[in-house]
């Protein structure tokens, strides 16, 4: 049943595609290569001539709305290859990846071990995207992860971390997704993929069904991670957050700084040597540019804020792959969906070296 309704989603979003490829051609945005003169280590850590992968991860398993699984097939359709070949990108794209769906005869945890929904199709298909990952950066590509909810980060980091344990991770969201099986107020896994990586309890060894293949995933260590736009966090993260001391730039953060100022205090933190991996959620940004995703709040990254965003990330040559998530055209009908896809895809293209100038 579960499946039946995620095809009747696509077929849903199917029937709209054409008219909001139509829409979007009047959001004028020019495409202008950063080039080799203005940035020598442009994109030091992919191989020459220089290739993105982009693989499409329909995931909707992590949270409870239908929907999300669409996400990667708007994004395309509103010419994602086409603007990153414009940048200077060789373009690989094999199309979506297959997820199973959760099934009535799944394991779940055991009682007095927490809740995370769904955890063996979140873990089966994180599986399939970690391999895809990890593929993509031995062969010297950027692998560009089109979500899907956000617990497409078990698999995108897993693939990344078995690549480089010693990567970078800048993870631009409304929320800290540092939750656990534990602490989580819903159990819903894209909420968690940082509370795993960061040896959380409530993740030991064999708790959490359908995440057993990750068991020897290298961890990451507090250092490596930077938060930017926090403004929705759940009370355990608060603690976690505390007794981890990560480093977290809140949208109080924005206000006090400015986006120029916090962003070089964020990029310095994570070092000026190892590659960086920034997983984007649209939910960072005002839910007035990006209405089109599952949780919303009010207060977010401005528009040329979130560009800004990416274009530092960029600037430092060192980004080496990157999610883009939480997309969802059911919830926000028409042009609400057609803009949140448009500024997804805008922002990608700020990461791979769209400039003003």
């Amino acid at each position: 049943m579960h499946r039946r309704l995620l095809h009747t989603t696509r077929r849903l979003y199917n029937d709209t595609s054409s008219s909001l490829s139509r829409q979007s051609s009047r959001i004028r945005r020019q495409v202008h290569e950063l080039g080799a003169i203005n940035a020598p280590n442009d994109f030091a850590f992919v191989a020459q001539p220089k290739t993105v992968e982009i693989i499409g991860a329909p995931m909707t398993a992590g949270q409870p709305l239908l929907g999300t699984d669409s996400g990667p097939e708007l994004i395309r359709s509103l010419g994602l290859g086409g603007r990153l070949a414009t940048l200077g990108w060789r373009v690989s794209d094999a199309g979506d990846l297959e997820f199973p769906s959760p099934g009535p005869g799944d394991l779940t945890l055991a009682p007095g071990d927490g809740r995370a929904k769904n955890s063996m199709a979140v873990g089966a298909g994180n599986k399939i995207l970690a391999t895809a990952v990890e593929t993509a950066l031995s062969q010297g590509r950027f692998p560009l992860v089109v979500g899907g909810d956000h617990s497409i980060a078990f698999g995108s980091l897993a693939g990344v971390l078995r690549n480089n344990p010693d990567t970078s991770i800048l993870w631009v969201d409304a929320h800290a997704d540092i939750n656990t099986p534990l602490t989580s107020p819903s159990g819903n896994m894209h909420g968690m993929p940082l509370g795993y990586f960061l040896g959380l309890p409530g993740f030991e060894v064999g708790k959490v069904p359908g995440l057993e293949w990750m068991d020897d995933i290298p961890k990451l260590r507090p250092e490596q991670v930077v938060y930017v736009g926090l403004r929705d966090v759940d009370p355990g993260e608060v603690e976690a957050l505390r007794n981890l001391n990560v480093t977290c730039y809140s949208m109080s953060h924005v206000d006090r700084f400015g986006i120029g100022g916090l962003m070089e205090k964020a990029l310095k933190r994570l070092g000026n040597e190892s590659p960086i991996h920034m997983s984007f959620d649209i939910d960072s940004v005002d839910p007035v540019e990006a209405p089109s995703t599952g949780t919303i709040v009010r207060g977010g990254l401005s528009y040329r804020e979130a560009h800004y965003v990416c274009e530092a990330v960029s600037e430092t040559g060192r980004l080496a792959s990157m999610d883009i998530v939480e997309v969802n055209p059911m919830l926000s009908r028409g042009e609400g969906a057609e803009a949140t896809a448009d500024l997804a895809m805008a922002l990608t293209e700020s990461a791979m070296g769209n400039r003003i100038l």
